[in-house]
């Protein structure tokens, strides 16, 4: 079993529903589990374990496996469609005004991933090359446990809002408190981490895909 994954005693809700999201967008792309599992290079039975929602996937496994399928991050929350709001909910998101879209307070959709690492949406909308999402990483976590790097498609841009967060490079680390920010190609392995450990780290970021000649 890889500790790329956190295995659960008891199936939790948020790892059967992050499972079973992960377990429609791969069948809707027309991938096979086995295809997709030697992508991301894990074993089928690891996909399956994660698609049933016995383990719960780190951010990096997440991201790789969104990656292989073909759809963003934020397509484990919505109905994924290219430009097309999310369907909306009567109680969750309204529409004060004609094309005003509003979310009230805790009524977005979060995932918790391995260790306990959550991703927050920060739209009430959502819309395929944009993610803007909140991440909170509780003391001593990290978006993988075992050093792995992650590499992605897009641009990426993130600030720290609370806490101290280490991003990882192959060529080195930069350190940032409240109020830093950094931005870079997601095709550079990287890695977050959070070494308090009493701490809580939060940051904000902003993901851009397919923007091919838009940012140097």
């Amino acid at each position: 079993m890889s500790i790329e994954e956190t295995p659960l005693p008891e199936r939790s809700e948020a790892a059967i529903g992050i499972g079973s999201r992960l377990r429609q967008l791969r069948t809707a792309s027309g991938r096979s589990l086995a295809s997709v599992a030697e992508a991301v290079g894990i074993s089928s039975s690891a996909l399956s374990q994660i698609e049933t929602g016995v383990m719960q996937p780190s951010v990096n496994r997440l991201i790789e496996i969104v990656g292989v399928i073909g759809v963003p991050v934020s397509a484990i929350f919505d109905d994924y469609d290219v430009l097309r709001p999310v369907e909306l909910d009567a109680v969750a998101v309204a529409e004060p005004i004609p094309g005003v879209k509003v979310a009230a307070p805790g009524v977005v959709d979060s995932t918790i991933l391995g260790q306990g690492v959550v991703y927050r949406r920060l739209t009430p909308v959502a819309f395929e090359g944009i993610d803007l999402f909140e991440s909170t990483y509780p003391p001593l976590t990290a978006s993988s446990v075992d050093g792995a790097m992650l590499v992605h498609s897009g641009y990426e841009m993130g600030s720290v809002v609370t806490g101290t967060l280490r991003f990882e490079f192959s060529e080195g680390s930069v350190e940032l408190g409240p109020g830093g920010s950094l931005a870079f190609w997601a095709t550079r392995p990287h890695r977050v981490v959070n070494e308090s450990a009493d701490a809580t780290a939060v940051a904000v970021w902003l993901t851009l895909r397919s923007i091919d000649g838009v940012v140097g």
